[in-house]
């Protein structure tokens, strides 16, 4: 089976662009203008300023890694789970019908990486707890991974406010020197404080809002993958397809159950 199709998150889309959106329209009805706000310096300062503080506390790697997962917020590629509850039925359905071996070629087929895994280990026959251990182990590196990465968001999210202010201070060193043109102090000050809204709507905007949205993909992917795990362990135990729907139904109202109670 293929993997599933990518889709565009519209939650992430159309919550970034109302959110521009507010801030721009606030600015129109205060009467302003937006060239108030367009200031490619405060950007520069800002921009290159977080990137180069996250840079010094992150590995490369990890900073790499984490703008490869952007995707992951910006597009949902993972089945719905009574999809996934349905292809892993009919796994079982042919496993009873001739075999578990007889999934060999299935295997071939699978896009999904941790369920071509998991199933080929099991048609293998790879003892049932080292099967367990060895894709929760897996599952464990992977949520380690993906937080590691949603860190390097948090940080840009802490820096960049910070950087806004440095940004706000250097413009007012410059309107002190001017002084004696009363005219321009105020045009200065304003142009000043661009910077510290940059870094507070860059953080609050765009970071942070990132780094929620990498770990709550992680959590329904783990909540995926252990359904995966759960069925493929039904499947070389050779239960019933009637029962291992069962079993993985049970699984996945007690795993919502468990999510709400963590809200």
């Amino acid at each position: 089976m293929a993997a599933a199709k990518s889709k565009p998150d519209l939650a992430t889309i159309g919550g970034a662009i109302l959110a521009v959106a507010a801030i721009v329209g606030g600015l129109l009805l205060e009467k302003g203008e937006i060239k108030d706000i367009a200031q490619l310096t405060a950007g520069l300062i800002v921009l290159g300023g977080t990137a180069g503080a996250v840079m010094i506390a992150t590995p490369m790697a990890t900073i790499l890694g984490a703008l490869r997962r952007v995707r992951t917020a910006l597009q949902d590629n993972d089945p719905g789970a009574s999809d996934l509850v349905n292809q892993l039925i009919g796994y079982a359905t042919d496993a009873r019908k001739t075999g578990l071996v007889s999934l060999e070629k299935a295997c071939a087929s699978i896009g999904d990486p941790f369920l071509r895994k998991a199933l080929t280990l099991a048609v293998d026959g790879t003892d049932l707890a080292e099967l367990r251990h060895m894709m929760e182990l897996e599952m464990s590196s992977e949520e380690h991974v993906a937080h590691a990465e949603a860190k390097v968001f948090e940080s840009a999210g802490g820096f960049a406010p910070t950087i806004g202010i440095i940004g706000a201070v250097m413009g007012l060193i410059q309107v002190m020197k001017n002084l004696a043109n009363i005219e321009e102090v105020g045009h200065g000050i304003a142009v000043a404080f661009v910077a510290t809204v940059y870094g507070v709507a860059f953080s609050n905007i765009v970071c942070l809002p990132l780094a929620a949205k990498i770990k709550a993909r992680t959590e329904h992917r783990m909540y995926l993958a252990e359904l995966k795990l759960e069925g493929v362990l039904g499947i070389a135990e050779g239960l019933n397809p009637t029962l291992l729907r069962s079993r993985l139904e049970a699984f996945e109202h007690t795993s919502s159950s468990a999510a709400k109670k963590k809200k």
